[in-house]
């Protein structure tokens, strides 16, 4: 959807400009608007859906499915686990920074090529990440692969409502939705048993086939069907400051924690870069002509409140989806494989109940269901504060399945709101920016939550030492019963101050859980700025590219 209408906005607005123009622009918009060829029938439309959807699936199941190896891939590569996070970070930045340039790029090269290349590239930057020996090229390598990323969604969206009829274009999109969510729970389990049983460069490697397949089916089916293309001016200097700026900030955030802040001149750098280049970009964006990201879309209430909330919301959740694997296995003795089984079961609720939202989020006020996905937010991650290293997998699982309920009626709605009111030819660039700030802030999402992780940790351990005194009490107790088992001093020292980092750690996870419920609750007042949608206007299509 996305893509398609990016060419229908961009027509439209070359034609309201030129009206005293010799007659070329009137013939223009015809041209692009997506009822373009006939619906694909009988095989063609299965094939090209199963296409479609496998190049869908591989991109989400990307983004979910290194959560759970992060500690393979850091022991691998040398590092710890809090710099291994810069995995989902930075394929998370790369591909956010992408997104905007998805219409643009679709008038250029046109939407069947821009796919196939899209998912080609998709398939040699997974190869490379397989490659990678270290966390540097690790981290460049996921960088390409978050570029080349960002048009595979809004044009998987696009050329599947292309081969339905209007008329079954719901089913396109609940087809389209039902993809995007079973690949979080196939990730986390998938990608856990890959590590534990063969090694993680494999959860890369599985790109390769499935993305092949996808491309050539996609290509021998839809290159008859390729959409117009034109040379379009590019604002290279906002898309220039745009990188700078979201790259100073988000390398500040991953490497924060280890250059001890403020402290270092480095970090200081980053800050002021990441600041004048924002200040510049904004000012640059109000005023280009043809700007890389229309700012001016936040002068709309609904626009404003609700992208703000919901990646703010986003951000909450994908900070906390990263941080619960990395507790289960660094502290709780949990394999990728059971760390996997634990956030696997996200998805049942979510695709349950999508279908439902779909059809409802047209007649039923988005903002009460939004306030009620934010409500079971808060109380899954009130369930999660109270977890402790004697909690058993069975505790562990029921909020991760009552979390589903909660996807289910946040996307949709949220994005219903914040699409509300705009015309048509606006829709793509106000669904491109959501998308850009919402992904942007859930890799910023996860650099602060664990960046915050051990800082709380670091916090807990220090209090927990205070009440221990060499030679004393407990202490001296625990340290002759474990040199009574055949330590020496020093394997008893370690013993206990890895004990003190099991609950430091714990803690620190429960604090973050625990301000996470409370954000969520806070951020209802947003969803309440927002005015009410007229009904029957957005749903299932503009929310589809939510996700």
């Amino acid at each position: 959807m996305t893509s398609s209408t990016s060419a229908t906005a961009a027509e439209g607005g070359m034609a309201g400009s030129g009206a005293g123009q010799p007659p070329s622009p009137p013939p223009s918009p015809p041209a692009a608007v997506p009822p373009r060829p006939a619906p694909l029938k009988g095989g063609q439309l299965a094939l090209g859906t199963l296409a479609l959807s496998l190049a869908t699936f591989m991109n989400v199941l990307d983004s979910s499915i290194a959560n759970v190896a992060i500690p393979a891939i850091s022991g691998d590569v040398g590092v710890s686990p809090s710099q291994g996070t810069w995995v989902i970070t930075s394929f998370g930045v790369a591909n956010a920074i992408s997104v905007p340039l998805t219409g643009w790029l679709t008038q250029r090269f046109g939407a069947v090529r821009l796919f196939t290349m899209s998912v080609l590239l998709f398939v040699l930057t997974s190869w490379l990440c397989g490659f990678a020996s270290s966390l540097e090229l690790l981290v460049l390598f996921r960088v390409l692969q978050g570029l080349v990323a960002g048009p595979m969604i809004p044009l998987s969206q696009t050329l599947l409502l292309s081969s339905y009829p209007p008329a079954k274009a719901g089913v396109a999109l609940s087809l389209w939705g039902m993809t995007t969510l079973v690949a979080p729970v196939v990730g986390p389990l998938l990608g856990g048993w890959i590590t534990d049983n063969i090694s993680w460069p494999w959860i890369f490697y599985i790109n390769v086939p499935v993305g092949l397949l996808s491309a050539l089916m996609t290509w021998s089916i839809y290159r008859s069907r390729e959409t117009p293309t034109r040379k379009l001016p590019i604002d290279s200097m906002g898309l220039a400051l745009l990188v700078l700026w979201v790259g100073a900030l988000q390398l500040m955030l991953d490497k924060g924690k280890e250059l001890d802040w403020f402290a270092s001149g480095e970090i200081i750098t980053l800050a002021i870069l990441a600041v004048v280049s924002f200040a510049v970009f904004v000012v640059w964006e109000l005023t280009d002509a043809h700007p890389v990201v229309e700012l001016r879309l936040f002068m709309r209430r609904n626009f404003a409140a609700g992208t703000v909330a919901l990646s703010i919301a986003y951000g909450l959740f994908f900070g906390n989806v990263v941080l619960l694997p990395l507790w289960l296995q660094q502290w709780l003795g949990y394999t990728s494989t059971t760390a996997g089984m634990a956030l696997a079961p996200v998805g049942i609720l979510a695709i349950v109940l999508t279908p439902l939202v779909g059809r409802k989020v047209g007649s039923w006020d988005p903002r009460k269901m939004a306030t009620g996905a934010f409500i079971v937010f808060a109380l899954v991650l009130w369930m999660r504060s109270q977890f402790t290293i004697e909690t058993d997998f069975r505790h562990i699982l029921i909020p991760t399945l009552i979390q589903g309920a909660a996807m289910a009626f946040f996307f949709i709605p949220l994005t219903t709101i914040t699409l509300s009111g705009l015309t048509p030819e606006r829709i793509p660039a106000a669904a491109g920016l959501s998308n850009f700030v919402r992904i942007t802030a859930g890799a910023m999402g996860t650099s602060i939550a664990t960046t915050l992780w051990d800082n709380r940790a670091a916090m807990h351990h220090a209090h927990l030492a205070e009440l221990m005194v060499q030679g004393q009490g407990a202490f001296a107790q625990t340290v002759q019963q474990l040199q009574a088992r055949g330590m020496s001093a020093e394997q008893a020292y370690a013993q206990i101050n890895r004990l003190i980092d099991q609950q430091a750690y714990t803690r620190a996870a429960d604090d973050i859980f625990l301000a996470s419920s409370i954000l969520f609750l806070v951020l209802i007042v947003l969803i309440w700025l927002t005015k009410r949608p007229a009904p029957h206007a957005g749903g299932g299509a503009e929310a589809a590219g939510a996700h």
